[in-house]
């Protein structure tokens, strides 16, 4: 329609420019383009009319339809929502006759739970009536009783409590001392087991290594050469090595004296080196020195490396296996400690297998445990505190610096560890042909063990026994009580500790025994 209604505006359009036209060029040319147009045009309109007609029926049909459905729409909704109105109402009325239901059962229950009520009631009447009258016959039987054993309640409660207690008490007592007997006869045993085990799988040299101090001389002669003019050539041997050379009316020997093991080493070496090259001048000493110190290092540094490697413990501090080398030079009791060391870390691993403990960090224990003998001769102090901050200082681990700072009980051993190394130190020592003394020095020992003894009340004899690694005392049955005997071997051990110095553990065995004597005649 619109396109039609465009097409008359042009036509008219047109007609109005040619009519302009035609008063230009002529009236009767434009006439005829004029009617033209106009018929054109009509027949337009006409065509546009029954264009919009149509179109016009067209929307008309379109809104009908349209009207026709949103129609039906509403009337499907409106049935929707009936059924569904209807189905609530079902469900409504369904909840009803169930709510209905209930309360007819919670009716029934209340009536049910009063009868039961007032059946409780009865009950309960009747057991306060029951309790009452056993009450009354309890209190007539009581003061029956009262009357015939001539005692309260009271009393014969706590002569009952009484009797039970102390009959409950001397169980207990049995107990205890039964499972006591038991456990210390099963680790007595065990520990003699492990013990014993322990000493059969290692072989250890029974004869010991002893730091040489006196150097053989070829002859006599040679004694003035180390002397030197003047004695220039001892001044520089001593002023190298720190160790003092004493040449005196000894044949072919010269004795060297020092307390550090390490020079004396190196001044036996230098010497015995000077005496085979024969040239002993001050230049030379001081050469011969120097090349000895290197070597004596080297030992040293092996000897610890060996130790670690034979043990299979490793991470040890550089440092602390020198220390442990230079105990190669070391000796107590004439034992060697580095041999001794090694001995102790054998023992403390097989003692940890058979215990199910770490057996590496055991055998570590018993390596270090005399590392303070090192350099006990340059510090002050007890050689186990000392060992023990040398292991602290070169990162050891703390069970490891408790284990060397308690195998001589200057700290309370508080680790199986610690304990371990204290056993293992104490079998090395006391094995026999480990270590020597002095006759004299074995004779005082014993001497002083008898005299601490005998010094306290009540003691009869004692006797010194197993080279003085045992004590018995005898005592006087009428002063000595079995309880003060195990007292007094406490006191008598805690006295030999504070007095006496000794290698391993004495043991204190105090006897009491009663005789009854009578004569027939």
């Amino acid at each position: 329609m619109m396109t039609s209604i465009i097409m008359a505006l042009i036509i008219v359009a047109v007609a109005g420019v040619a009519y302009v036209a035609g008063n230009r060029f002529g009236r009767k040319s434009t006439e005829g383009i004029v009617g033209q147009a106009e018929e054109l045009a009509a027949k337009m309109l006409e065509d546009a009319r029954r264009e919009a007609d149509t179109i016009a029926k067209e929307a008309e049909l379109q809104a009908k339809d349209a009207a026709l459905a949103a129609k039906e729409q509403a009337e499907n909704e409106l049935k929707e929502k009936k059924r569904e109105i209807q189905s609530q109402e079902r469900r409504l009325q369904q909840k009803e006759e169930h709510l209905d239901k209930k309360a007819v059962l919670v009716d029934q229950k209340e009536m049910d739970l009063l009868k039961k009520e007032q059946g409780v009631v009865t009950r309960e009447q009747g057991i306060v009536t029951r309790e009452e009258e056993l009450s009354r016959s309890l209190d007539e039987q009581k003061a029956r009783l009262e009357q015939i054993s001539g005692m309260s309640a009271d009393d014969a409660k706590a002569t009952l409590m009484a009797a039970m207690e102390s009959e409950a008490r001397h169980d207990a007592a049995k107990r205890v001392r039964q499972i006591e007997e038991e456990a210390r006869e099963t680790a007595d045993k065990k520990s003699k087991e492990i013990i014993a085990s322990a000493i059969q799988r290692y072989a250890g040299e029974y004869v010991s290594e002893k730091c040489v101090s006196v150097v053989p001389l070829p002859s006599d002669e040679m004694k003035g050469r180390i002397i030197g003019r003047e004695g220039r050539n001892i001044r520089a041997l001593e002023a190298a090595t720190g160790i003092d050379l004493i040449i005196d009316d000894t044949p072919e020997a010269v004795i060297l004296s020092g307390f550090n093991p390490v020079r004396r080493e190196v001044a036996r070496l230098s010497l015995e080196k000077l005496l085979s090259d024969g040239r002993i001048h001050p230049g030379r000493i001081e050469e011969v020195v120097a090349k000895s110190e290197e070597e004596v290092e080297k030992a040293i540094k092996e000897a610890g490396e060996q130790a670690a490697f034979d043990l299979g413990v490793h991470g040890i501090h550089p440092e602390v296996l020198k220390l442990v080398g230079r105990l190669k030079y070391r000796t107590s009791y004439t034992q060697n400690v580095y041999q001794h060391s090694l001995e102790v870390a054998f023992l403390c691993g097989i003692m940890a297998a058979e215990l199910g403990i770490n057996v590496k960090q055991a055998k570590r224990a018993g390596l270090l445990h005399d590392l303070g003998k090192a350099v006990d001769h340059e510090v002050e102090g007890s050689h186990a505190v000392i060992g023990a901050d040398l292991a602290r200082k070169y990162g050891e681990s703390p069970k490891i610096v408790h284990a060397i700072a308690a195998h001589h009980e200057d700290e309370k051993p508080s680790t199986i560890l610690a304990v371990l190394v204290q056993a293992a130190d104490a079998l090395s020592g006391a094995r026999p042909g480990a270590r020597r003394e002095m006759m004299e020095s074995y004779v005082k020992r014993l001497e002083d063990l008898e005299r601490i003894a005998t010094s306290f009340d009540g003691v009869q004899s004692s006797f010194a026994i197993q080279a003085g690694r045992e004590i018995r005392v005898m005592v006087s049955s009428e002063k000595v009580s079995d309880d003060h005997a195990t007292l007094l071997a406490r006191d008598i051990a805690k006295k030999i500790e504070s007095e006496m110095t000794y290698p391993g553990m004495i043991k204190v065995n105090v006897i009491r025994e009663t005789r009854a004597t009578e004569y027939a005649r």
